[in-house]
């Protein structure tokens, strides 16, 4: 397998090493972050979020492994992260490959407002809310 795990059927004891494909192989050498970019020298943040567009779903069958997975897993707006960790692809990857299909029309990439991201009230109420929520025996969190 691609993603360097062990073949299905293969036991505990049966490890069988399956080299994985390398990162700069799937990007053909290039970097998140670079030239070209709808931001020049920065990086998409890892919760921009991803939708696939019309065209993009048409192509499907034109596209290589890594970006055919990540247009079909974009069908609903999915961020860098959430795609990275579903398709097990290193974050930097899914970032260049976004901003192929962005160029090409396949993805509309939506990267949140930077000064919102850094507001210090938004973290508190996702801490807060985070808190909110009852452990498995549905009791909550500590408020420190």
């Amino acid at each position: 397998m691609a993603d360097g795990r062990t073949p299905r059927g293969a036991g505990e004891d049966d490890v069988v090493p399956v080299p994985a494909v390398r990162p700069f192989l799937v990007t053909a050498g290039r970097v998140a972050g670079g030239a070209g970019e709808a931001s020049p020298g920065r990086t998409m943040p890892v919760e921009t979020q991803l939708v696939a567009t019309t065209g993009g779903l048409a192509a499907l069958n034109r596209l290589s492994f890594e970006q055919h997975d990540i247009v079909a897993a974009c069908r609903v707006p999915q961020s860098i992260a959430e795609i990275a960790a579903r398709l097990r692809l290193h974050l930097n990857v899914v970032r260049v490959l976004a901003e192929d299909l962005r160029t090409a029309g396949q993805l509309s990439v939506h990267m949140p407002d930077s000064g919102i991201t850094h507001d210090a009230s938004v973290l508190r109420r996702v801490i807060d809310g985070l808190r909110a929520i009852p452990d498995s025996r549905r009791v909550l969190r500590d408020t420190d």
